[in-house]
């Protein structure tokens, strides 16, 4: 994962802050090109920390997605370790998805279901 700073963290935190939206809005949220905007969310969507919803296929509409949530909680020790992308995903990524996706919910700060039925 090579992301481009601060380019890059500028579109999640303002797709964080202001929620879903479209390229031209980011780009007056960060300051940079709406061209800049658009060559750089189909590379974070690659990435799986944005992803692009509808209505239509065109909409060219996005949001952060739980991965692109843990890039903001981790982004000043982007440049001290070699693997971003596992720092992000967790040590026990592969063994969330295969329990259901625990350290996802978590991530994205989903309520235990335990203590709901209390």
């Amino acid at each position: 994962m090579k992301l481009r700073q601060p380019t890059d963290f500028l579109i999640l935190d303002a797709l964080e802050d202001k929620g879903r939206n479209v390229a031209t809005n980011l780009s007056a949220h960060t300051g940079k090109s709406r061209k800049n905007i658009n060559t750089r969310l189909p590379v974070l969507e690659d990435y799986g920390l944005v992803e692009k919803i509808g209505p239509a296929e065109r909409s060219g509409l996005y949001e952060i997605t739980s991965l692109g949530k843990a890039a903001l909680v981790y982004r000043d020790q982007y440049d001290e370790v070699d693997d971003f992308e596992s720092l992000i995903e967790g040590p026990n990524a592969a063994d969330a998805e295969e329990a259901g996706g625990e350290q996802a919910s978590f991530a994205r700060g989903d309520e235990d279901e335990a203590e709901e039925d209390d």
